[in-house]
């Protein structure tokens, strides 16, 4: 009777032992869509100059959008779902959202972005943006999902402050955002006055066939891109607001 009692005692054990084994494994998602929400706020970016004053109270202070990362194989597709209803603005600030989208093979290093610019299409294929990281000590729970935070810069002098996952492996992030150990969840740019933080994300269903590059006859790498965007904006600009406003422009068109 002793006998048969620790041989139960030492299966319960034995069995205790791999139940606590296998919840302590990490969760690691292969492919999913994850929602962000994108909160520019429109007032700032157009700073206090003539330009700025004028649109004031033609425009609500805030733009909120929705778009969607869906990634599987190492591979991923973020572009716009939805504007807020709630918050009314232009078409013509909708415009360069609703064409654009970033598909990017992490497998590869490579990325194929389609830009909507001042009323032109243009296809960037490139390398995934390099962009220094350093990581910090600071933690954020984000949809679930403990995050560390980490500073980066772009564009020579940019700061982007991220939150990302390593229980999503994919090195990926919103626009084209990338190069962390871990899924981007969480991030804001400052000079750019917007932030984006995932509001949920969804390993069911998980449309694959959307992940892939758009439809290029001619494809422009990204130091030509930027060279064709001075091009078209050296006439903007003119005061100090004016050339900030022009940065901010030029920085949202390369992101």
């Amino acid at each position: 009777m002793k006998t048969y009692s620790m041989k139960k005692i030492i299966a319960c054990i034995t069995a205790l032992h791999c139940i606590v084994a296998a919840t302590a494994q990490p969760l690691f998602i292969e492919k999913a869509t994850i929602e962000f929400e994108v909160k520019s706020n429109i007032k700032k970016s157009m700073g206090s100059g003539m330009w700025g004053e004028m649109m004031a109270d033609k425009l609500p202070t805030f733009k909120v959008a929705y778009f969607n990362f869906t990634f599987a194989n190492n591979k991923s597709i973020y572009k716009l779902d939805r504007f807020d209803e709630k918050i009314k603005i232009p078409d013509w600030m909708k415009n360069d959202d609703e064409g654009n989208e970033w598909y990017a093979d992490h497998n590869t290093g490579l990325m194929l972005a389609k830009k909507n610019v001042v009323g032109a299409s243009f296809y960037i294929k490139d390398s995934l943006l390099p962009i220094e990281w350093k990581l910090v000590n600071e933690n954020m729970t984000i949809a679930g999902f403990n995050c560390r935070k980490a500073v980066g810069k772009i564009f020579d002098s940019v700061y982007v402050f991220a939150f990302y996952t390593e229980e999503i492996p994919i090195s990926g992030g919103p626009c084209s955002i990338t190069g962390l150990p871990g899924m981007v969840l969480g991030m804001t740019i400052p000079r750019m006055y917007t932030s984006w933080i995932a509001t949920k994300v969804m390993v069911n269903g998980v449309n694959e066939t959307v992940i892939k590059p758009a439809d290029a006859k001619k494809t422009t790498p990204r130091v030509e891109f930027r060279k064709q965007m001075l091009e078209r904006t050296k006439d903007w600009g003119g005061d100090e607001e004016g050339n900030q406003w022009k940065e901010r422009f030029l920085w949202t068109a390369q992101l």
